[in-house]
């Protein structure tokens, strides 16, 4: 093709696009700057929850408004990378996750946060808990339930150990696994991964590699650093983990269950404004008396307060006591749940909130 192709001219108006766009991304980050200077000020968090939300409902309407064509899920991506960069004009911001590096509670960091953050590994979830509660971190990133394995008992015991930190905010994500190797498919001898990963894509093993070794390890992100290493290994592992150990993905998506999600919570040490959209979480522990649980579940259906999921785990304190973590829909200080959380707390014998904050409505 020659310059005086058609194309010339629309990569031109492209290229003038572009230019707008950065004059006008930079423009945006002037003011970001600003902003920044006054939360220092007020000592008012950088990360904004609510105001997240906000604009990435904005971004969804705009979107509409203008008739694309752009998908809602491309201009998100933009605006979540886009935030990132804006919180590092502000004050770097710090996030602590269960690691190691490439695991898939480092690739929803980076979903949530975007790469202009600080996303720091640690070595189990009781440790992100304790980095926030200490101040070395400003957030963490923990998983709470899994649409395949249920609640994941190491956060909600970490919840009852620290009852200083609040759950600031929520994010789902489609969990993929994707066979990961320097070699070719026929040229593997063993797969490496965690054994809840392996479990998952156990009939797709089964199917296509009846015969290639399985040998669980500690992490997938483990996993895929012995396949980096080992000429016919591959890993079972996320795609954040092909990028960060330099492995070709020889197939993708192998779990059994395509609907997979990873539910996990933000938290901090500072409660976020409401959203207008919000939900709370709850613990408690019930009087010993018969039917206490019921009395407290009629409490909420009196109000009308929709209860979306409970979890119950030893106290670890008293046998046969149990503590019941609660998500319910409406933030703490909506007058229907207000009212509901102070006749419920004469039914139990300890209850804490454990934060209110933006629902989630998508999933990345």
């Amino acid at each position: 093709m020659t310059e005086s192709d058609p194309l010339a001219g629309l990569r031109e108006r492209i290229d003038q696009l572009d230019h707008n766009i950065v004059e006008l991304l930079n423009a945006r980050a002037r003011i970001v700057v600003d902003i920044g200077k006054i939360k220092q000020q007020s000592n008012a968090p950088i990360y904004a929850p609510d105001r997240e939300k906000i604009v990435l409902e904005r971004i969804r309407k705009a979107n509409k408004s203008v008739g694309g064509p752009l998908p809602d899920s491309c201009l998100e991506a933009i605006y979540r990378e886009l935030m990132s960069g804006s919180f590092s004009l502000e004050k770097p911001l710090r996030i602590a996750y269960l690691g190691p590096k490439g695991s898939f509670s480092h690739l929803a960091s980076v979903k949530k946060f975007g790469s202009s953050v600080d996303h720091e590994p640690v070595a189990d979830i009781a440790a992100v808990f304790d980095e926030v509660a200490r101040g070395h971190a400003d957030m963490g990133l923990a998983p709470i339930e899994n649409s395949t394995i249920g609640g994941i008992v190491e956060t909600m015991d970490a919840f009852i150990e620290h009852p200083h930190v609040t759950i600031v905010a929520e994010m789902q994500i489609i969990v993929h696994h994707h066979l990961l190797a320097l070699c070719e498919p026929a040229e593997v001898k063993i797969i490496y991964s965690k054994p809840e990963v392996l479990n998952q894509c156990r009939r797709w093993l089964n199917a296509t590699m009846p015969d290639v070794q399985r040998l669980p390890v500690a992490s997938s992100s483990k996993a895929a650093e012995l396949a980096a290493a080992e000429t016919h290994a591959a890993a079972i592992g996320s795609s954040l983990a092909a990028e960060l150990y330099t492995l070709k993905t020889l197939f993708s998506n192998i779990e059994d269950n395509a609907n997979n999600v990873t539910r996990f919570l933000v938290i901090g040490r500072q409660p976020p404004r409401r959203s207008g959209d919000d939900k709370t979480s709850i613990i408690f522990t019930t009087a010993h008396k018969s039917g206490a649980l019921v009395d407290v579940l009629d409490v909420f259906r009196k109000h009308g307060i929709n209860l979306t999921n409970i979890d119950t785990r030893p106290s670890q304190k008293r046998n046969f006591e149990y503590y019941f973590f609660t998500d319910l829909v409406g933030h703490s200080e909506d007058p229907a749940v207000k009212t509901a959380l102070e006749e419920v707390r004469s039914h139990c014998l300890h209850l804490a909130i454990l934060g209110s904050f933006p629902r989630a409505v998508e999933t990345l």
